[in-house]
Order: C-alpha cells, then structure tokens, then sequence
C-alpha cells in the first residue's frame, strides 16, 4: 500500500512519539508498504524538505515551532498545521500522488482537516490512531473549564479530526467508551491500538549514574516528559521521606514544562538523593535503564480518561519493573498486577505511595519481575501487531 502517515514528530525528535513513529514506519517499509511520514517543523527554510532516513521516505514541510514555547503562541502555531501540510505536500514532488490510505498519530488534535484533504483527494480510506483524548483530560485536570470558551475551541478541532477517520485506534479498552457516539455512524470502526516499540540494543549512554551523586544505590528512573499531566510533585514528596536512606535514589531525565520547577524544589529541599538530567537521544534509553531499577510511570489522579504511557512499553522492554502512580480504573492498575510486573497505586497518600516503592525495591521478585516485563514486552506491545492491525483496516478486511 502507498501510505501517507501525518505526525508532529518525528527523529532527529527525541520525545516517546517520535521513537514511536520511527519504529512504525520502519515496520511499514519491512512489511513492503510504500510509507511516506509527513512532519511539520520549523527548522527548514524551504517549503518542504524530502529525504530518506533510515530507509523511510519523510517529508518535512515549513511550519511554525509549537515546542518549548508559550501556551498561547503554541495553540496558534498547531492551529495552522493542517494548513502548512497541505501547502507544503502540493508543493512537493509528491503533489500528484494518490495515496491507498491515510494515517495520522494525535496528539495534536490539528490535523483533522489535513488528513480530510488527503483522504478526499486520494478517495482513500483513513486511521486515527489516538494516544491522549485531549481536551478532555485538560478538564479532567482543572487546565480548562468545561463548556467555556477554550474548551469550546478545542472541542470543535477534536470533532473534526474524528469526523476525518474511518477508523480510529485507541490505545486502552478504557478509552473505547468515550467514542460510543461517534461509532453509531455507519462505516466506522473503533479499535484497541496497542502502543508498539522496536527492539533496541544497549548502545552505551552519556549518563554515568556510577559517576553521579547516586552512585551505589538502587535507581528508580523517571525517563519522559515532566508537565502538567504528570503530576511529579508525589515522586519527589517520595524522595523527600526517604532521604535519609543511601541505598535509594532518583533520577529524572528528559524535558516538560515543569522541569525548571521540579528542579527548584528539589534544590530548596536539599534533596541529595535527587538527580536531573536533560533530554537524552533515544538511542542513548536502553543504556540508561540498563543502570536503574524501577522505572515510573506518573499520570495525575484527576485523568478520567486513560492511556498506556510510551515510557511503560520502555521500562517493560528494558526489564524495569514499575512503581505506578494512576488514575482511578486505569487499565494498567490490572495489567500491572496480571502479569506482576510492578506496583500500581491510586490515591494521594506520599506513605501509601511510598511503602510500595519500598517494597517493589527490597523485593526478592524484582529478577522474576523483570524476566516477566519483557515477555509482556514482546507479546502485546510489537510494531509488526500494530502495522498489521492498520493495514487490515485500510484494506477493509475484517481481522
């Protein structure tokens, strides 16, 4: 099949959903489909910009910088990606092509229109695959009111990326109830997408944790993002209660909006067993996990909605077992459990919290924890389940 794959990031990115689209699409090109990744950015000076990287075909097209800047600024720069995709593919080489499917990966929830176009253009059919149900979980969160005027805005562009999809992937069972609605119209189809991560070798990594402050102590590593959605506050209210104890440590690696924050209250607290460190490549993860021994998995308790974060798949992959802090009826509370392969906690309790993280570090099943991680690893979180799983879709053929 010849696909058009639309997405915000994309590598030389180093986010969770860039890792995430590489690996789909190199699954594509395995598989003999003929995948070109359509990413915005605004670090080119041309209109458009083709090349191949790592055997896939991307297209990148001139648009304005919604990373690492303001709320407002960034609203309006996604607000306008649709319009840059289109401008920049009639621009391309690529202008005449016609397309057997379209796919397109949210968040942002902005290429509804730019996926419309290509899906009417090609008469071809077309994929949402959906990894946080935004605005939703903005409300959920107390950043928008419902009903108000924000939310009004984001609720229009939300209705109309669903109304672009033929199908649309979510990445929980839990989620499934929120599109109800929305599969009652004849032709559409709603999905479990499990998320997906390649293998990856252990390549080495520019974080020493034997040559930090941490050094000697059993690490338990948050690797991600750090905003608003996260709610980090509890981890280092845990490392907080247990700075007295030298055998444990944390550490944060990666970006977000509450990065500079965290940092500040770490130093007011004099937290020796806190360490930050910026983003790191990708390639660079499985060399850090290697060193670490629990991974975190932080979503804010007040998220209604559910997800299955990347960095799970991650830690699941390298053979962390994970302390998670999650929302109420969060798929994984049961996953984690099922399989035992962490501890998954729901509530505000720093001691209840705690006392877990305690127990998952001085367990004597860690190794046993760790051997069951990446079976679970490989046997529901595969690239080739999921490229398989789209491509039936687009094809029309009941699985």
């Amino acid at each position: 099949m010849r696909i058009a794959l639309i997405a915000d990031a994309y590598p030389p990115l180093r986010s969770s959903g860039a890792v995430q689209l590489r690996d789909l699409s190199q699954e594509f090109v395995r598989q003999g489909h003929d995948i070109t990744v359509i990413v915005p950015t605004h670090l080119i000076s041309t209109p458009w910009a083709l090349e191949t990287l790592e055997g896939v075909r991307v297209l990148r097209v001139r648009a304005m910088q919604t990373r690492d800047t303001p709320y407002v600024k960034r609203t309006l720069a996604e607000l306008a990606l649709s319009r840059f995709v289109r401008k920049g593919l009639e621009q391309s080489p690529l202008r005449d092509t016609k397309w057997d499917g379209v796919v397109w990966y949210s968040p942002t929830i902005f290429f509804g229109r730019a996926a419309a176009w290509v899906k009417k253009k090609s008469g071809c059919p077309s994929y949402l695959i959906i990894r946080d149900i935004f605005p939703e979980w903005a409300v959920d969160l107390g950043l928008m009111k419902r009903g108000g005027l924000v939310h009004r805005f984001f609720k229009y562009f939300e209705q109309v990326q669903y109304d672009a999809a033929d199908t649309i992937g979510v990445q929980s069972p839990a989620g499934l109830p929120y599109f109800a609605d929305w599969k009652k119209r004849p032709g559409r189809r709603l999905e479990v997408l499990q998320n997906w991560l390649a293998p990856a070798k252990d390549v080495g990594c520019s974080v020493s944790i034997a040559n930090s402050p941490l050094a000697g102590r059993k690490i338990f590593v948050y690797a991600g993002n750090m905003g608003a959605a996260q709610a980090m506050d509890m981890v280092l209210s845990l490392a907080e209660r247990m700075r007295d104890r030298r055998d444990f440590g944390f550490l944060f690696v990666g970006r977000g909006s509450d990065v500079s924050r965290l940092r500040g209250v770490a130093e007011a607290k004099k937290l020796a067993n806190v360490l930050f460190h910026d983003e790191i490549d990708p390639t660079e993860v499985p060399g850090l996990l290697a060193q670490c021994h629990v991974g975190l998995v932080m979503l804010d308790p007040r998220h209604k909605t559910h997800n299955v974060p990347g960095k799970f798949l991650t830690y699941m992959q390298a053979g962390l077992p994970v302390l998670a802090r999650i929302n109420q009826g969060n798929d994984l509370v049961d996953l984690i459990a099922e399989e035992n392969v962490g501890r998954a906690y729901v509530g505000d309790s720093v001691e209840a919290f705690g006392d877990l993280g305690i127990q998952l570090a001085d367990s004597q099943d860690r190794a046993l924890m760790s051997t069951r991680a990446k079976a679970l690893a490989q046997k529901l979180y595969s690239s080739q389940a999921a490229v398989e799983q789209i491509v039936t879709n687009l094809t029309g053929v009941k699985a």
